[in-house]
């Protein structure tokens, strides 16, 4: 089997690297896997990522990455002043190669303007001349590592068997002191919930998560509730009045790094916190409904994969939003089969 050693060589060469990876944090996650084929193939050349102040502190636990370039683009328009003041600090970087992972024109701009040499991407939204290393067949690629990882490679390289996998590495006192600032450093065992997804089809019902939630306080275990700002209302429903189960979302996505570095276990939907969870080496069980595992699921193996035992001609849909309106990718998981996998996932941790 092909390997990423025998598919690229060491190359002498200079300058340090941007990487422009998808700003969604699971995407961003998966970025470190071109991080590692990077760092293979130009072992002396720097890797920079560019980010947004939501994915930010994802960098500061990316081995191989020497610096993050925050950027906050508007997304519904094109950001001219934006895009310029971001080409001059890029400019001040002298970079060498650009990778530029987004399909859309205006992800290209600012590297252009900045004059970087290598400019890497798929033609997406008609790129000509805005990239001078075009790639093709971007459709044809089945994942999203797929067709981010490619780019790091040399344009006629076929993929490897298999990918390097992303990793986030937390130091231990800093694990230690969320664990004190928090109230949880006595706890045996912390089991980290994400209730949250982009779209409501990709969420396992929260009545669901809260009777999870009941019988791991029930077996004296520690339960947190994390996610960003418009999980609060799932994170008050799965809570209740248990004083047990702690709801730690917000805008602070370090604050849901470090406690999935200090989790026992976590359960998450198909969501970008799974894949933090998976790259921190944390037993993740991770729910899958409209959403095919293949496809989606994290490169770091899973303690678990649950999908619902029931046979639905529409599954995978990959729709936000279930247009039979009967979820029952979803609904029809029960929370005694999560439950189950969740303890198998403690013990393999304890």
């Amino acid at each position: 089997m092909a390997t990423i050693d025998t598919l690229i060589s060491v190359i002498p060469d200079s300058g340090p690297i941007l990487i422009v990876p998808y700003m969604w944090i699971g995407d961003f996650v998966r970025c470190h896997t071109v991080v590692k084929v990077l760092a293979a193939r130009w072992p002396k050349r720097p890797v920079d990522v560019l980010t947004t102040t939501l994915c930010a502190p994802l960098v500061d636990y990316m081995p191989g990455v020497r610096q993050g370039i925050r950027a906050d683009l508007p997304r519904r328009q094109l950001g001219l002043f934006t895009q310029k003041a971001l080409a001059d600090r890029l400019r001040a970087e002298r970079y060498s190669t650009v990778l530029v992972m987004p399909r859309t024109w205006k992800s290209a701009l600012a590297p252009f303007m900045a004059g970087i040499p290598e400019r890497v991407g798929f033609v997406g939204e008609a790129r000509f001349g805005l990239l001078n290393d075009l790639r093709w067949g971007e459709r044809s690629l089945p994942r999203m590592v797929d067709r981010c990882a490619a780019l790091a490679l040399p344009a006629a390289a076929q993929p490897p068997a298999q990918w390097p996998v992303p990793k986030l590495v937390v130091p231990a006192t800093d694990i230690a002191a969320w664990r004190q600032r928090v109230g949880l450093a006595d706890a045996r065992a912390i089991v980290a919930l994400a209730p949250g997804a982009v779209g409501p089809a990709k969420r396992w019902p929260a009545a669901s998560y809260a009777e999870l939630a009941r019988e791991l306080v029930a077996q004296g275990l520690a339960v947190v509730v994390l996610g960003g700002p418009d999980e609060r209302p799932l994170a008050t429903e799965i809570a209740g009045r248990d004083p047990n189960v702690r709801d730690l979302t917000g805008h602070d996505l370090r604050n849901a790094i470090l406690a999935l570095a200090a989790a026992t276990a976590a359960v998450s939907n198909d969501s970008g916190l799974l894949h933090v969870a998976a790259a921190l080496g944390t037993p993740s069980i991770g729910i899958f409904g409209p959403t095919s595992p293949w496809h989606w699921a994290p490169l770091n193996p899973l303690a678990g994969v649950i999908e619902a035992a029931t046979e639905l001609a529409c599954r995978p849909c990959h729709k936000p939003i279930c247009r039979l309106r009967h979820h029952r990718c979803m609904r029809d998981i029960p929370p005694a089969q999560v439950l189950k996998a969740t303890r198998r996932a403690i013990e393999t941790k304890c």
